[in-house]
């Protein structure tokens, strides 16, 4: 029996000589373990408050955004409207020449007039629908001649300054085109 209890104080020992080497272990390293403990908090503290500053930056940057896509929105907005009042004006415009036409040659087919009215407004989508600055200039100036053509006409014819009964150099520049 006494190997038995000689055993068990063995254990018993072993069991007290671990737990005394990890006692002293943490004793040693406790000032580590402490030290990482703050470091730690330390670095949570300081990453909430990265977190909290880049959570403001990033609001301002989107309400940044969002006040310039609201301004270029509305300007946008601004310049269809103008764009679809400029529209609305050459069709009067238009309507005036095709008018201007109609009682300045009261002879003239109706379908003469509206083919001429017609091309105009033709051109006018043309010169609308134009992507490049270039482009859309080449379509103004051919509208424009257009118009001062039918124009030009109109008012010869009335001045008695044309011996036919039809606009021939605003028929040619149909022709033409």
């Amino acid at each position: 029996m006494t190997e038995f209890k000689n055993r068990i104080l063995s254990i018993v020992n072993l069991f007290h000589s671990i737990k005394d080497e990890n006692l002293h272990w943490q004793q040693i390293n406790q000032s580590r373990q402490t030290k990482l403990k703050q470091d730690r908090i330390i670095a949570e503290k300081e990453l909430a408050t990265d977190l909290k500053k880049r959570s403001v930056q990033l609001e301002h940057d989107i309400s940044l955004l969002r006040t310039k896509h609201e301004t270029e929105l509305s300007m946008f907005k601004t310049k269809c409207r103008q764009d679809i009042s400029d529209y609305k004006d050459y069709l009067k415009s238009l309507d005036r020449l095709k008018s201007s036409i109609k009682n300045s040659y009261p002879h003239l087919p109706e379908a003469v007039a509206y083919t001429i009215h017609h091309h105009a407004k033709y051109l006018l989508h043309q010169m609308w629908e134009a992507n490049d600055c270039e482009q859309k200039m080449l379509h103004e100036m051919q509208l424009i001649t257009f118009m001062t053509t039918a124009h030009e006409d109109a008012r010869l014819y009335l001045q008695g300054g044309v011996t036919g009964d039809l606009p021939e150099n605003t028929l040619k520049l149909i022709q033409s085109s």
